[in-house]
């Protein structure tokens, strides 16, 4: 049973996500191959073709028909290909152990734009690239590795390292601003990759980059910079900023902005439209789960700060003196 509750089952190649029933005596319909494939974004394995029913001949009729369309050596599409369907067929035309990873895993989280070829990350063999694949040879942990939109990929922390071996500073910092919209970038964790990959590629410049996000003044955007300002400019009492709350249960968050005696907490929103739709679920999941440790959250727009700071600064007061101060009933 894998972290999606599905269970799997172990061939020469990889981890099926899906349970195969073999079938020996009856072929499988073009119904039940697209069926058994949409699981895996359109595209299947031969391997797999055969545990569903089908021989090496059914394989290449389809595929002259066709009914299935040859992606790489031992891959079809059995459906119109997406840019899910590319990445997916590439992690299983590398076998056992492949994941995506680099540039295509952070396209995959969202953090770029996806590059022309499909970085995967191999842990046996070389380096190569095929086709339009780039494979890189790679020692990953199991803690390197994860699982997103079903495609197995390199985590965040991961990935950002990978990336920075690849990548300018400049579309570094982009990347990392991006996972900074979407909630997915934790500095901690961030930190521990670095201190398991000293002397690889990649380390020095996203140590390099991760510079500008400590010391007391580490904001992260330009509306977080522009609400600081304000903040001093009306003599408030100067907040922690992005500061690390712990959970009970393991792990935590770090807000953009907190008065950690008073239990309040100021979000400042420079996202996107798209960033804040991807992330309004999240944000909303952890507003709940501080206010169980009595923190209070607010919420501002970058318009906000902008357009009316004087009314941002006065709520904020009213907030600040409103609030409970920690340890107290």
């Amino acid at each position: 049973m894998n972290d999606h509750g599905v269970t799997t089952r172990r061939s020469n190649e990889r981890d099926y996500p899906v349970e195969i029933s073999p079938q020996r005596h009856a072929r499988p319909s073009d119904l039940a191959i697209r069926e058994f494939a949409a699981k895996q974004h359109g595209v299947v394995t031969a391997a797999q073709l055969r545990r569903l029913g089908l021989g090496e001949r059914g394989i290449r009729h389809r595929a002259a028909a066709g009914r299935l369309s040859r992606l790489h050596r031992g891959v079809y599409a059995a459906e119109r290909p997406r840019q899910e369907s590319r990445w997916m067929a590439a992690v299983l035309a590398c076998g056992a152990d492949a994941v995506l990873s680099h540039r295509s895993a952070a396209a995959l989280w969202g953090l770029c734009p996806e590059p022309s070829a499909v970085d995967v990350a191999v842990a046996r063999g070389q380096s190569r690239t095929r086709g339009d694949i780039v494979a890189h040879r790679s020692s990953l942990l199991a803690a390197d590795v994860t699982t997103r939109q079903h495609i197995p990929c390199t985590t965040v922390p991961r990935t950002l390292v990978d990336l920075a071996a690849l990548v300018d500073q400049r579309r570094l910092e982009r990347a990392i601003d991006r996972a900074e919209e979407l909630r997915i970038f934790d500095l901690q964790s961030v930190h521990a990759q670095l201190s398991q990959m000293i002397g690889q590629r990649g380390v020095g410049r996203l140590t390099t980059v991760l510079g500008s996000f400590d010391g007391p003044d580490a904001t992260r955007s330009e509306a977080e910079r522009r609400f600081l300002t304000l903040i001093r400019h009306e003599r408030l009492p100067t907040p922690e900023i992005n500061a690390w709350i712990p959970l009970p249960e393991g792990g935590g968050y770090r807000p953009d902005f907190l008065w950690r005696e008073r239990r309040l907490i100021v979000e400042v929103d420079g996202r996107t439209h798209h960033a804040r739709r991807a992330a309004f679920e999240h944000d909303r999941r952890r507003d709940r789960r501080l206010a169980r440790l009595g923190y209070e959250t607010r919420r501002y727009a970058a318009r906000e700060i902008q357009m009316s700071p004087r009314e941002v600064a006065s709520e904020v007061a009213i907030f600040l003196s409103d609030a409970t101060p920690a340890g107290r009933a």
